[in-house]
Parts: structure tokens; C-alpha cells; sequence
């Protein structure tokens, strides 16, 4: 079974509402469809249904029920402008005509609890997406950070067949302060426990293991670790830690042998953009690795960004996802 078909069985389990902000993209149409068919989550789609009927028609697409908002002409308009206004302190008609916006709407439709999680990002640009989200659904509790993972599923590593790493951040922040690669630690060790059932096992990676080398960017590392253990005491978490010491058993009874994460890390936090980035792609293609995501996080509700080249099983299978993380909420 694949990871896809895993998340999927999983969604199947228990029913989530998840509203997808971009009705007017035939992409979201056709997923919309397969997820309510195939009974992996209860979607909603947001635009005017006119349009989005028209669109269907032309594109031969049978919504069969499909649930559709109108943000513009919603119910509940008044409602979500009354919280967004309270929550952001501004008045309510500024509020009302942020609402109206559909990735706003889906957002405060999570909120509110009318619906699960959202998938965006087919005709939006990420910063659109995790900005409206963050004004909208707001951050997990201890946290102040979107960030996002990937999950890589190694073929062969160490005698264990397809074994599932965590990656963080890969894809959203650039140059994380100790605070942000903290609570990225944080949220990815959640999402490694929500996701894949894992025990997670942190560490914090760096050039140094344990003082092994002295800079700035190092130090940087050490005291992600000490906020990273204040909030989640009770985690295995640990740093500063180089790649090897952090994976290979031999290598981290050497270099940390004190450490419980050394040599046996699941979830792998990166001290910059371009170490992540670059660490993936090379595990990916070198390692003939799969690569699933970016998975966003962070948020007080899932909340998942899509290319804007995305497929219909993408959508999908992000949607699954998507469920599953609103599970463990």
C-alpha cells in the first residue's frame, strides 16, 4: 500500500469536512467529485454557483450534490465578519469585505468549526494561502510559525524497507530564528506521531555535533533545542546534531553517546531553507527516495497549499492527508 493509499484508508475512517476556496478551477470540480464518491471526506467548494454549475457543464462534470458556498452571498457572512473583525480588531464592514474573499471564507468556515481543514493553492500563490490562513484560523497552541515537511520514504535504509522520514522546513522559511526552528521541531514531531504513527525522535540538525564545531549558526541550533524541550518536555528531542550522527547508529554512539536521538532520528529539522531544500532533492533523486508534500503545519487546523500544476490525485491525496491531520486536532 502506498503512503497515498494509507493516508486515504485512514480518511475513510472518520469523515472530515474540508472546503476548497477555488470552485471556479476544474481541477477542485473533479476532486471534489472522487472524494465524496470514493467516501474520503465531505467537501465543500466556495464561489458563485452559477459559475461554477456553468463550468461543470462545459466540462462535462456531474457535481452530485457537491456542497457549494457563495461567499459573497453566504449565510453565514455576517457571522464570520463579526469574528474576523473581534479577532483582528478592526472594524466589522472592513471585516465583511475580507470574508468575502474566498480563501478568508475558508478559512473562517474552519474556524468557526463548519468545516475540517482546507486545501488551496491550485490558482492562489502559497503566501496567499498561509497568510490567510494565519489571519483566518490562526497557530497551534505554543506556536507562531507556518512552516511545512516533507515526508520521504526511504527504499532501503540500515535493513528497513520503505522507511518514513520526516524533513523540516523544506519549502517556507527561509532563515529561521531558534524560536521558529523550535516550534518547527514542535509541529513536525506532531505531525510525525498524527500522520505515520511514529514515536518521533528529533533532532535538530547543524555542521556541529554536541560542540563539535563553534559559530553562530551552530548556537543558533543549541538554543532551538533548549526552547524546543521546553515546550514539549516529554518529546526525545536533541541537537545540535550532524546528519550522520542523527541517522547512523554507529556514528551517533560515537559522536553522541549520551544522546536518545542520536543514530535513530524520524524527524529531521534543518537549520535553513537551503539546507532543506537542497537535502530532499538529494534524497529524492540520489536516494530514490518518494517525496510527499510540502505538508503545511503550524497551524490550529490543517491547512495544505497546492502547486499550482496540480492534479486531480494530487488534490486527492492531499485531501486525505488533509483529513487525517484534522483528526488529530
Amino acid at each position: 500500500m502506498s503512503l497515498t493509499d494509507m493516508f486515504i484508508a485512514k480518511a475513510k475512517k472518520d469523515i472530515k469536512k474540508i472546503v476548497y476556496p477555488e470552485g471556479t478551477d476544474e481541477r477542485i470540480l473533479e476532486a471534489a467529485v472522487k472524494v465524496k464518491s470514493e467516501n474520503i471526506a465531505a467537501p465543500v467548494v466556495l464561489g458563485n454557483e452559477e459559475e461554477i454549475n456553468r463550468l461543470a457543464g462545459e466540462k462535462n462534470i456531474t457535481l452530485n450534490d457537491i456542497e457549494i458556498i457563495d461567499p459573497a452571498e453566504a449565510a453565514q457572512l455576517k457571522e464570520y465578519a463579526d469574528m474576523y473583525a473581534s479577532s483582528r480588531d478592526i472594524k466589522t464592514r472592513v471585516a465583511e469585505k475580507m470574508v468575502k474573499k474566498r480563501l478568508s471564507f475558508g478559512g473562517m468556515m474552519v474556524k468557526a468549526g463548519a468545516a475540517d481543514g482546507m486545501v488551496a493553492g491550485v490558482a492562489s500563490a502559497t503566501a496567499n494561502v498561509i497568510q490567510s490562513a494565519a489571519l483566518t484560523i490562526g497557530y497551534q497552541k505554543g506556536l507562531s510559525t507556518p512552516s511545512s515537511f516533507f515526508i520521504m520514504v526511504i527504499p532501503d535504509f540500515q535493513g528497513e524497507k520503505d522507511q518514513p522520514l520526516i524533513f523540516a522546513d523544506c519549502a517556507v522559511n527561509i532563515q529561521p530564528d531558534a524560536r521558529a526552528l523550535a516550534e518547527i521541531a514542535v509541529a513536525s514531531g506532531t505531525n510525525a506521531k498524527a500522520l505515520l504513527n511514529l514515536d518521533p525522535r528529533i533532532a535538530l540538525l547543524s555542521f556541529s555535533t554536541k560542540g563539535s564545531a563553534s559559530h553562530a549558526d551552530a548556537d543558533k541550533v543549541i538554543e532551538a533545542l533548549k526552547l524546543a524541550r521546553e515546550l514539549e518536555p516529554e518529546w526525545l528531542i536533541d541537537g545540535e546534531m550532524q546528519g550522520d550522527a542523527a541517522l547512523i547508529s554507529r556514528v551517533g554512539r560515537k559522536k553522541a553517546p549520551e544522546s536518545k536521538v542520536a543514530g535513530q532520528a524520524n524527524v529531521l529539522i534543518f537549520p535553513d531553507l537551503d539546507a532543506g531544500n537542497i537535502a530532499y532533492k538529494l534524497v529524492q533523486y540520489l536516494g530514490h527516495a518518494r517525496a510527499l508534500g510540502p505538508v503545511l503545519q503550524g497551524f490550529a487546523a490543517p491547512v495544505n497549499d497546492m502547486s499550482r500544476g496540480a492534479s486531480v490525485d494530487d488534490l486527492v491525496g492531499v485531501t486525505a492527508i488533509t483529513a487525517v491531520q484534522a483528526q488529530n486536532f
